[in-house]
């Protein structure tokens, strides 16, 4: 009888590869204390860039999240998902205000229908609200971002937290690990220049 071969076909490898990445993304330890906020903000490279860095956050994990299709993946299927990114960080050194106020200032809250030059639902913008009190800041947020442009509609809704689900581990850390490319996409997705044209 000839042996089964022990490799496993692509399918079923990406499949347990997405697995894993969402239970990493459910036990990864974090520091004693830290906290996690969720936006969706189009793409999560950018948005993963935005945050990375900041004073008290300690990790940002790329993913999808907001639909009901279990194990979603780029380069599969996603549908009904919003691309976001998982923040940590550390109430007492940064506040879930201070991630929000940074969040505005990183997408255009106007558009219902992607964010700069990528179109679609995954792309739209989304704040995902934890618990009441997250909720209640979030809408204070957008309350005031709604007072600063009275004249425009605010596209962005407050929808309550489902389930992250961690984009394949090519997508985390594209900035760091392709910056040239990354640079590249952003200047030409024309991120960048609608964000000085709105907030200056």
């Amino acid at each position: 009888m000839r042996n089964r071969s022990p490799h496993r076909p692509p399918l079923a490898t990406a499949v347990l590869a997405l697995v894993a990445l969402a239970l990493l993304a459910a036990v990864r330890p974090t520091a004693a204390g830290a906290a996690t906020a969720v936006f969706a903000g189009g793409c999560f490279w950018c948005m993963e860039a935005v945050y990375q860095e900041h004073e008290g956050v300690s990790d940002v994990i790329s993913g999808f999240t907001g639909g009901t299709l279990q194990n979603p993946s780029y380069s599969g299927n996603h549908e009904g998902h919003y691309e976001a990114v998982q923040v940590s960080y550390d109430p007492a050194v940064v506040s879930y205000e201070e991630l929000l106020d940074l969040y505005w200032r990183n997408i255009d809250p106007f558009d219902g229908d992607g964010q700069f030059c990528d179109r679609g639902p995954s792309y739209r913008s989304a704040i995902f609200v934890a618990d009441a009190a997250q909720r209640k800041l979030a809408e204070q947020s957008l309350a005031a971002v709604a007072q600063r442009f009275p004249e425009q509609t605010i596209q962005t809704p407050i929808l309550d937290a489902a389930t992250f689900w961690p984009v394949e581990a090519y997508h985390q850390d594209y900035y760091l690990k392709n910056p040239l490319r990354y640079k590249y996409y952003r200047w030409n997705c024309g991120r960048s220049q609608r964000l000085e044209d709105i907030w200056g």
